[in-house]
């Protein structure tokens, strides 16, 4: 769940029409693919219906949220489950990235959402976490 930042005021005008907006928090659906979740968004809305204003963390819920939707649609694991298998395996962030060659900085980028990992290394995350006796074998 998404965190209000408290020192943002409780309302701004919309850049768009003028109107003000109040710090709120609605649900929101996030959709991908065939499969769609609801999420509690905080931002910037208007009294009913309108325009929203999402400002520094409030889109973190829906980005947390898609980013789950796509590791259930498609594979690619999340930030959090790659700290999870990194973590069973033993490894540090710059130890994996040099277990997995791709970089000493990867495992930092997969894990904080800045990049996804490539489909190699998706697949042998998987396969490490099925596995990971299999690590000292390579």
């Amino acid at each position: 769940m998404a965190q209000t930042i408290p020192d943002l005021p409780p309302t701004m005008p919309c850049p768009e029409t003028g109107r003000t907006l109040y710090r709120d928090t609605r649900p929101f659906t996030v959709r991908y693919k065939e499969a769609e979740t609801i999420v509690d968004l905080p931002g910037y809305y208007p009294d009913g219906e309108g325009e929203s204003v999402h400002v520094g963390t409030d889109m973190a819920a829906a980005d947390a949220a898609l980013r789950a939707l796509k590791e259930q649609m498609d594979g690619v694991p999340s930030p959090a489950t790659i700290r999870r298998i990194r973590t069973k395996l033993r490894l540090s962030q710059r130890a994996a990235g040099a277990l997995f060659k791709v970089g000493p900085s990867a495992f930092d980028k997969y894990e904080r959402a800045i990049v996804e990992p490539s489909g190699p290394t998706i697949q042998l995350l998987k396969l490490l976490d099925q596995h990971p006796e299999l690590a000292g074998e390579l």
